[in-house]
Formats: structure tokens, sequence, C-alpha cells
């Protein structure tokens, strides 16, 4: 299991929403890319970054501090919000970005995924994102009536690298994680999935090494990791055991 801290962009600032409401912020740091390198100190070995007001425009908003993480770091990093053209696809690759994040172009346009995930194997991830079980679009600001494991079989031929799948009304609420929705979704699709959203400590680290097996490879943390209620170096020792005893799923 792979701890992914995560590290949302809004006004260049780093924060964290409540639900994916704009109108609910924290504002963690001023400096994002000082954050990264925070992580990374405690051992992060990946990062999860996204472009808020990217997915709300359709269109990159942070390129130039996302170009920053990943130089300054050195980690690899998966990058989501706003990304849903080829040429945004390329752009993010070609700067060292190393997974993009596709949501809402899964519904309104699968051509283009279906191109990129052939075009860039191994580089595309699925962002699904739902509320009460049907997926969210457009910065999680209009809800679609398919569910996430209907859509990720849409695309299981295609090969993405990964899904990402966010439940919504835990994310920022420390609350627990969803885990029978995810490891439900990872043993339907066949394709490796990251958990995300509702990470309250330690314990739902546990819960999801024990589920493991269905296919979840590894979550994105990020309001606990700011408020304390996780300590990164812990999470991250407690999968090496884990991790120490038995291959984890490929995620490449």
């Amino acid at each position: 299991m792979i701890i992914i801290p995560a590290i949302d962009l809004k006004e260049g600032r780093c924060v964290r929403l409540v639900q994916g409401d704009f109108q609910r912020e924290t504002v963690y740091a001023d400096n994002p890319v000082r954050m990264a390198l925070a992580w990374k100190a405690e051992g992060a070995e990946r990062l999860h970054v996204v472009d808020l007001e990217g997915s709300l425009a359709g269109a990159p908003r942070h390129e130039a501090v996302i170009r920053n993480i990943v130089t300054e770091t050195g980690l690899p990093v998966q990058v989501g919000g706003g990304i849903r053209e080829m040429k945004t696809v390329e752009a993010y690759l070609r700067m060292g970005v190393r997974w993009v994040i596709v949501g809402t172009s899964a519904l309104r346009d699968p051509e283009f995924v279906r191109k990129a995930c052939r075009e860039f194997p191994d580089r595309v991830i699925i962002g699904l994102d739902a509320k009460g079980g049907r997926l969210a679009v457009q910065g999680w600001t209009e809800t679609q009536a398919d569910s996430p494991p209907a859509l990720a079989r849409r695309f299981a031929e295609d090969r993405p690298a990964a899904l990402v799948y966010t439940d919504i009304a835990r994310d920022g609420m420390e609350t627990g994680v969803n885990i029978e929705s995810t490891r439900e979704l990872a043993a339907s699709v066949g394709i490796p999935v990251i958990a995300s959203g509702g990470v309250s400590g330690i314990r739902d680290i546990d819960k999801l090494m024990a589920v493991e097996a269905s296919g979840i490879f590894a979550v994105i943390v990020g309001k606990a990791l700011y408020t304390g209620a996780l300590s990164l170096t812990e999470a991250i020792a407690r999968t090496r055991i884990i991790r120490d005893r038995a291959p984890i799923i490929s995620h490449k």
C-alpha cells in the first residue's frame, strides 16, 4: 500500500476543501512547493496534485506551480484538474508529470481518454468521483447517472494505469474511507485502484491493507495529514511491514 499525500491548488496556495465545496476551504500552505518538499522529507514516494480551479475551468491554471513541484521534489507526481485535451496531456508529461488524471472527460469525451491511454501507456489514470454512488464531474459540481464501476468497465480494454476512486461525501471529513465501495470497484473491473476520501487515521490504512488483494494498491491522504490526525512517517512504516512480506500489485 502506497500512501500518497494530496496537494490541492487554489489561487496558488495549498488548500483542502470539505466535500469538494469551493466555499468551504482551509489554507494549509502559501507555498505548495515547500509543502511538497516537506512530504518528501517525511518519506513520500509519490504525490497527488489537483488543480482545483482548472477542474472548474476545464483547462490548467497552475502549470508553473506543478512544474516546480515536479522539478524540486524529483518524486513521481500524478496530476488532475482540467485535463480535457490531448495538448494538455502532452504538456504535463513533457514537464515531467508521471501520470495525468482524467475525470470529466471519461464521461463527456471517452474517445479522448481512449486515445490518451493508447498513445501514453501506463501514464493515464481515470478519476471516478462519486456522490451517493453516482459520478460527479466538472469539479464535482454536476452529478451524472452513471456509477463508477459501469464507467470503469467501458475503459477496461484501454488499460489505464489506475483508477482513483473518491467518495465525495467523505472527502475532507476524516470520517473513514468507504472501504466497501472501493473494494467492490477494484474487484469488479480488474484495474488497479487508488482509494481516496475520508482517511481519518492509521486505522483506515490498516483496513485498506486488509483488502489490498482486491486490487487497491494506494491511498491518497489529504486533511488527516494536514491536521496531524495521521503521521505520514507512521503510515509508511506500517505499510512497509506488509510490503516486505509480499509483493504489491503492479502500479507502474
